[in-house]
Formats: structure tokens, C-alpha cells, sequence
């Protein structure tokens, strides 16, 4: 994706008429499953979505992260997306056919906005930047392992589904602000853009973990010799 200074933004353009907003902690927490789960549908690669794309009969392995976007377009254009687009709305884009290439695209006649497979990507990247959100690009080796990757699926779905699921976000709070590495308290941390406090818990376990190391080296039931640069630099950043 290249270098993005996110840090101190409050938004970040895509093109004259789309930005994705990067939100306060406390504003993700007024919402914080619907905007969770609008990020998760945005941001989907298919096998992300193997089980709901099996029981509508799509082969997962046979369609791409746009194909996917296209398919859940529907129950997300409806849905109150202002923590992630601001003012824009989609609720008036309409699938068309792009004259240049011939390729589906999504279009708000009223206004020429467009989303097509590059700016859904674009989009869907800064997304990943801010949340620390990994493209999943596995694939099944043969038809054997792809049922058995969506019937493990299908389970796992099943036992979450009796669990009652407490905020992630909160759980983080608490345990940053109990934290002597992070010098925030609870008004505070609300404050904070959703970028820089996920930087943040990064870069705390990261200075964690190199305390602990260090200790291990102290005492000498870790070797200084096998450690890289990165590891002995708790300072690093990626």
C-alpha cells in the first residue's frame, strides 16, 4: 500500500468524492457491532464469508473480494455508514456497466460518484491500515480440504453463535489505561482516533514483549546473539 501518515487524520481521501473517516474511540463506541460489522462486510475476502457464501450456493474459491462486495452491496447501502464514508450516502448508487472496460461498478447518477473494483480496494486497504486487518488469501488445495475448511467453518460459527460476545473495544480500553505504558485514562482514550489507539495497543504489546526479553537477556535465560535488530528495538515501527 505504500507509506500513509493516518495518524494524525481525521479522514482520508480516495478521490473528490469518497473519503473513509477514521473515527474517535468513543464515537466506534455509541455503535460499536454495527460499525464493526460494516467494516467486516467491506473489508471481506471470500473465504472470510465461505459458509454464508455456501449456503447460497456460491463457491467461495470461484470469486473474487469484488464480486463479494457487490453481492453484500445490498445490506450495506441501507445501513447507517457515516463513521465510515461521512456525509456521503450510499443509498442512491446503483450497479452499472462501465463504458471504459466493460466491468460492473457502482454509480450515484445524481451526484457522478462511482465505486468500481480499484476504489472498492483503495477503500477496503485503508480500512485494513486502520484496523490491523489482514487479507485472507488462502485457498484450498483440492475440492477435499475446501468442504472440510467450511464444515470447521460452519462450526465454529455454531459455537459462537450461543456465546454472549462482550465490546472487544472496551476489553482493550480497560486494559490499556491499567497499563503503565499507556498514559491515558478513560475520558481520554475516547478521545482518540480509532488508528491511533489500535497503534497504540501495538506498539504497547511490542514494548511489552521487549521488556520481557530483556529481563530474559538480564538474566541470562535468553541469548542476546539470537535476537535480531528488531528485537532489541522496541522502537520500531510496522
Amino acid at each position: 500500500m505504500g507509506t500513509l501518515n493516518l495518524l494524525y487524520k481525521k479522514e482520508h481521501p480516495i478521490n473528490e468524492f469518497i473519503s473513509v473517516r477514521i473515527p474517535s474511540v468513543g464515537e466506534i463506541l455509541e455503535c460499536e457491532d454495527e460499525y464493526y460489522g460494516l467494516v467486516s462486510m467491506i473489508t471481506a475476502m471470500p473465504i472470510d464469508m465461505m459458509v454464508q457464501l455456501d449456503d447460497i450456493g456460491v463457491d467461495f474459491t470461484t470469486i473474487n473480494e469484488w464480486e463479494l462486495f457487490l453481492l453484500l452491496f445490498g445490506s450495506i447501502k441501507d445501513r447507517d455508514t457515516s463513521l465510515i464514508f461521512g456525509d456521503l450516502s450510499l443509498s442512491q448508487f446503483q450497479p452499472a456497466i462501465n463504458a471504459q472496460n466493460n466491468t460492473v461498478m457502482l454509480i450515484d447518477k445524481s451526484t457522478g460518484a462511482k465505486i468500481d473494483r480499484a476504489i472498492h480496494g483503495q477503500i477496503a486497504n485503508i480500512l485494513r491500515k486502520i484496523h490491523h486487518l489482514e487479507r485472507n488469501n488462502r485457498k484450498p488445495a483440492n475440492g477435499d480440504a475446501k468442504e472440510y475448511m467450511i464444515r470447521r467453518a460452519r462450526e465454529k460459527m455454531r459455537r459462537q453463535s450461543k456465546r454472549v460476545t462482550d465490546s472487544q473495544l472496551e476489553g482493550l480500553i480497560v486494559a490499556l489505561v491499567n497499563t503503565e505504558q499507556f498514559h491515558y485514562g478513560f475520558e481520554g482514550t475516547r478521545e482518540l482516533s480509532i488508528y491511533q489507539f489500535n497503534e497504540s495497543v501495538r506498539q504497547v504489546i511490542k514494548k511489552i514483549d521487549y521488556d520481557n526479553r530483556m529481563h530474559g537477556v538480564y538474566a541470562g535465560t535468553v541469548s542476546a546473539k539470537d535476537l535480531s535488530q528488531d528485537d532489541l528495538n522496541w522502537l520500531t515501527h510496522k
